[in-house]
């Protein structure tokens, strides 16, 4: 078993997810007592945040580099980072360490592209559903047709994400206005919906809708234990 490295805390209630999924997942493929082999070193989100809204993504990628730099220094043969915003950074975090960086979008796109999928839409943050470094990998790299909410409705899914779920918030109204957009999003032609954002998955679950939901939090964490297994 190689041993996994996790940037963690964007937010914990996320990071939990990963830990408990990864943890499972060994569990049942090895049975017995057997559990994961992993590094987590969990950053600040506050500080993470501002350097968001200040648009200073040189002081973010500095601060996952040290991360994962200290995770290589601990034993982590691979890294993840534990949350899909701050893949805005993934290229100059692999440019820092010598270990290989599993990245989220590239598990999601093959789980898509498994289930025959060619247009998708995408659920996150303001800065994943907007800015080109995680829709322009979906289209570039794997020819997916990628839609997302209209303004006022990607902000709405933002504010719940920051303001809610992040703070460990599930809200039945939130909900309800997530499946609304949901609903617009597959009228539209979206065959399913990432939930590009690892909190996401905490609001909202399979049975809440017939559409496909494709949970990055659970692709990424059992891509990372495939990984670490084969």
């Amino acid at each position: 078993m190689k041993t996994i490295g996790l940037i963690g805390g964007m937010s914990w209630e996320s990071t939990a997810s990963y830990y408990r999924l990864i943890n499972e997942t060994v569990k049942n493929q090895l049975g017995g007592l057997h559990s994961a082999e992993l590094c987590l070193y969990s950053v600040d989100f506050a500080k993470i945040e501002a350097y968001q809204q200040a648009g200073n993504w040189e002081k973010t990628a500095h601060t996952l580099s040290h991360a994962a730099q200290s995770l290589e220094k601990a034993g982590a043969e691979c890294i993840l980072i534990c949350t899909n915003t701050m893949h805005l950074v993934a290229p100059q975090v692999q440019a820092s360490i010598n270990i290989p960086l599993l990245h989220i979008a590239d598990a999601t796109a093959q789980k898509i592209k498994q289930q025959g999928i060619d247009k998708i839409a995408l659920l996150g943050t303001a800065y994943t559903m907007e800015k080109d470094f995680y829709k322009g990998r979906l289209i570039d790299k794997y020819q997916l047709d990628v839609v997302v909410p209209n303004t006022q409705d990607r902000q709405l899914v933002h504010q719940v994400i920051y303001k809610e779920l992040c703070l460990g918030r599930i809200e039945d109204a939130s909900r309800h206005e997530y499946l609304r957009i949901i609903d617009t999003l597959t009228e539209q032609g979206a065959q399913g919906i990432i939930l590009g954002c690892t909190e996401i998955a905490l609001l909202i679950k399979p049975q809440d809708t017939p559409v496909k939901l494709f949970d990055t939090t659970e692709i990424h964490a059992l891509a990372a234990v495939d990984w670490a297994l084969s």
